[in-house]
């Protein structure tokens, strides 16, 4: 049966305490620092329990009311990207169109990427390969698969084959985990902000919810850093959720996370892991941005690094070519578990989500190149990325916005709250949609499930010309909205306003 989620609900006001003083790095300025609270003031939202259809409106006679609420996603999730592709910016045939600072792709290194995927080895053709597979995926890809995987997670011991199922892409893999883990109503605790598509993933196919665990750009006394995820707050989420009767049958991490760019400690990951085990919470982590880690002083460890795993059997950590190798269109992705019933379960749901034989033998012979990875892709692929990086953090500085990055990922979290006349995601939106009005796509924080308006997240993995463009353009949106804002409350600080360059 294809049940509605219950309403969203709020956690029981609980003080959290003084403040720390603790910002996350000189990028933030004085934005981590929080004022003390009042004993009268308005504590915080702990958590939320999704409502993936609380705005629901759909008059097709010619659908389900499956097919009905699918389409409604895709009308009112897609309206940004939509109107992108519609009115792409090209610099010789539109170069009026919109540039696109929202989507997470890596368009850095395609000269890199067009030169290694046609050379001779990977124009093979065997009758193997047009005909149908193993499910799991070919025995010499999920092979490839594990080597890969065991080197570049560091992983204590080799991984084995049997344990790798592969998909076309991590979407796909939300979507057939969620389904195979929980009954219809069942949910995951999810740190928010996080990458909002993950909503549809696991709503569309197995009408799985999702709990939000609310992190705050102020730091408490639960923190030492902005949008920080502790136990404390995975345990109240948690047991808000259960007093609601919502089943909780695991969490999801995203590490390095989006939209936040931040990574999590191997003590932070050993905590959370002891945390589901105590629970018997099945994790999904998702470490698709896991060798987009530009910043060479960041100390970024997999889960599959840890030497023990406390729960081997409820913990599936997923993988993929889209990001890592800038390759989103290819539609690869892995799933690593030691529970052969999940993996067993996931790969009867290929047959519908799997790869074709012949890009099965591309992506083998990517990934068992490590001459070309080590030497010649992840090098210039990360100081791409750091000049990219560089380049809109200097322009974000001059124009005296705070924002959260910490050297992984494709995009920084730009706090934009002094923009909005006041602090409501209608004002969000409006801002989101004088971008789009410049040609100019971003994504707001509401998209990411942020319960603080004025958040957005900005990709700078683009080509330069694009990138000095959209943040021209970017520019004339907010300095013709600046003089309409409010001053930031009292008892937050900006960084320095500088030149423009």
């Amino acid at each position: 049966m294809f049940t509605l989620p219950q309403k969203e609900s709020r956690a029981p006001t609980t003080s959290l305490g003084p403040a720390s003083s603790q910002g996350l790095d000189s990028n933030w300025g004085g934005l981590g620092r929080e004022c003390a609270r009042k004993a009268d003031q308005k504590l915080p939202e702990l958590y939320g329990v999704g409502e993936p259809t609380a705005t629901f409106s759909s008059d097709s006679s010619h659908l389900s009311s499956r097919g009905r609420i699918i389409k409604w996603f895709w009308d009112s999730a897609e309206e940004g990207y939509r109107t992108y592709h519609m009115d792409e910016y090209d610099e010789d045939k539109n170069p009026n169109g919109i540039i696109n600072l929202g989507t997470s792709e890596n368009k850095l290194c395609f000269d890199l990427l067009s030169r290694r995927l046609t050379q001779n080895d990977m124009l093979q053709v065997e009758p193997s390969l047009l005909q149908y597979p193993d499910w799991r995926g070919h025995l010499f890809l999920r092979k490839e698969v594990a080597g890969f995987l065991s080197f570049y997670c560091k992983s204590p011991a080799p991984l084995n084959p049997e344990n790798v199922v592969v998909l076309n892409g991590c979407a796909s893999l939300f979507s057939a985990l969620a389904t195979v883990l929980c009954e219809v109503g069942e949910a995951f605790l999810i740190p928010a902000p996080y990458y909002g598509a993950i909503t549809q993933h696991v709503y569309l196919y197995g009408n799985i919810r999702l709990v939000c665990v609310y992190l705050d750009s102020e730091v408490s006394e639960l923190d030492t850093r902005p949008f920080q995820l502790t136990v404390e707050k995975l345990e109240m989420a948690l047991q808000g959720a259960n007093s609601e009767g919502v089943k909780v049958k695991g969490l999801i991490l995203i590490n390095p996370q989006n939209p936040l760019g931040d990574i999590y400690s191997p003590g932070e990951l050993q905590e959370y892991l002891e945390f589901a085990k105590r629970h018997e919470l099945h994790v999904m982590v998702d470490e698709v941005y896991m060798l987009s880690v530009f910043e060479e002083l960041l100390d970024y460890r997999s889960v599959l690094s840890l030497e023990r795993l406390p729960d081997p059997q409820r913990t599936h950590v997923m993988w993929a070519t889209s990001k890592d190798f800038g390759m989103s269109g290819l539609r690869f992705g892995t799933l690593y578990t030691e529970n052969r019933d999940v993996a067993t379960a996931v790969a009867s749901l290929c047959r519908y989500h799997g790869l074709s034989g012949l890009v099965q033998y591309q992506v083998a012979q990517l990934l068992r190149d490590r001459d070309w990875i080590n030497q010649v892709y992840l090098p210039e692929n990360h100081a791409r990325l750091k000049a990219a990086h560089t380049y809109v953090s200097g322009e974000l500085r001059a124009l005296g916005i705070p924002f959260l990055s910490r050297g992984a990922g494709f995009f920084v979290w730009v706090d934009l709250r002094k923009y909005l006349p006041e602090a409501t995601f209608e004002e969000e939106m409006l801002l989101w949609r004088r971008f789009l009005d410049n040609k100019v796509l971003l994504s707001s924080g509401k998209a990411f499930k942020c319960k603080e308006p004025g958040w957005f997240r900005l990709v700078f993995s683009d080509k330069a010309h694009r990138l000095r463009l959209g943040m021209q353009r970017v520019r004339q949106v907010l300095e013709g909205k600046s003089q309409m804002a409010e001053d930031p409350p009292s008892g937050q600080t900006q960084e320095p306003r500088g030149q423009h360059r």
